[in-house]
Formats: C-alpha cells, structure tokens, sequence
C-alpha cells in the first residue's frame, strides 16, 4: 500500500532497488527487527487443505457464484458473502478469485495488495464460501457455470469494468436469468481501507514535522535507554 508499486505481482524479475527497499522496510537502525520484517508467502497444498471447508455440494443445494478480486479481505466482502448465503435454503457458494495480473488490469495502480494465494487463504476462510476456483476467468462463461452446475451468479453494487473485448463479463448469466445484484448495506471498500492507511499515514508524517520545526533545541527531555538507564536529549 506505501510503496505504491506493481512488483510484488509482476511476472518480470523485480527491480533490485526494489527488492533491497523491500528487505529493509521492517527493519531497526541495526538492521533487523524483532517485531517487524518483510517476508514471503509461501503457499502450500496442506495450507489450502486447512483453512478449505472440505465440503461437496450435496442434492438440493443452491449453487451460487460470486467472483472478484476479494484484495484485504474485510467486513464489506463478510457481509456481501453474507446477503448472498442468505438467499438460498441450503446455499453452496464458490467464490472465484482473478489473477494478480487480472486484477492490476481492472483495477489499476498497485492493486491487488495481496497476491493470488494470500487472497485464497482469506476467502477460505470466510465461513460462508464452500469453495474457491483460483485465477478464475474475468468473464463468467458457460464453461464456468455448466461445470459447477450453477444455479446463480451475484455481484455486489459496485462497477462492473468490461472484458478486454469490451464485452460484459456476465453476459452468459444475464442471458440465461440467473444473474443478481446484491446489496451488502455496506461502503467499504478496499479503496477506502488504502486511502485511510495513506492519509493516516501522511497525518503522522506532518506531526513530525512540525514536532521537529518548532521544538526548541534546548529542550531536555526524559528517557530511558535500552540498558534501562535514565539519562538527558
């Protein structure tokens, strides 16, 4: 979200600037930190394994579809997969995820925030979805829907962007009828949760300036260093 940059879903090799401002971002003026660090997400079948439902859909149940980035999931995404579980008896709902790149292309800037896999572990989570499809087509096609047997495909209320055709991405379930917005009664979005962090962010750093611009020099201030001695600044 800070550093504003598509590298970290890119398919190219990462810049090495990038890659040692990366390495340094959670780290103390010795060079690691033990509360904070970078790492990397390492994804395994036995991972998935734990956070899936395991669940098959079973005879009578109401197959929905839902797809989208799904990036920081939060109570937005919670209580639109919560109005969709809710209109069914017995609903069984895959939720399929795009791509990174995917992603990037609709959404633009430095998004997704979270990679593919990251995303996954997230939606799995989320005790309303039944199952995942992982880099799932943007358009929702009659392949997608025959294989799963779906009875309905839901989208929330926000902007539907066109195909890289220009066509719609629902077309194949608006044609049969099985298409439905859905109201999640909530305005978050993750646009909103960045512009938070950013602004926040951008808050803190004019306090320090401030702070600094007109705190005199001479003043002496009270600490205790890391041995646990009180000393004088």
């Amino acid at each position: 979200m800070l550093l504003m940059t598509k590298a970290h879903h890119s398919n190219i090799d990462e810049d090495l600037d990038y890659r040692k401002h990366t390495d340094n971002f959670g780290k103390g003026p010795k060079g690691h930190s033990p509360w904070t660090g970078v790492s990397q997400f390492l994804q395994t079948s036995q991972k998935i394994i734990q956070f899936a439902s395991g669940k098959e859909p079973q005879p009578g149940d109401t197959i929905i579809y839902v797809a989208g980035a799904f990036d920081l999931f939060h109570i937005g995404h919670v209580d639109f997969l919560e109005k969709v579980h809710q209109l069914a008896e017995k609903p069984y709902i895959i939720a399929g995820l795009h791509f990174d790149q995917e992603v990037n292309r609709y959404k633009g800037k430095n998004y997704p925030i979270m990679n593919i896999h990251e995303r996954t572990l997230s939606v799995l989570a989320c005790r309303y979805v039944s199952e995942v499809v992982i880099g799932a087509p943007y358009a929702v096609t009659a392949d997608l829907l025959d294989h799963f047997k779906v009875t309905l495909v839901c989208h929330g209320m926000t902007e539907v962007v066109p195909d890289k055709d220009g066509s719609d991405p629902y077309e194949e379930p608006k044609r049969r009828g099985i298409f439905q917005l859905v109201d999640s009664g909530s305005n978050l979005t993750t646009d909103l949760i960045v512009q938070r962090i950013i602004k926040n962010r951008l808050a803190f750093f004019i306090f320090q300036f401030f702070l600094m611009l007109f705190r005199p020099a001479c003043v002496r201030t009270n600490y205790w260093d890391q041995t646990g001695r009180k000393g004088l600044i």
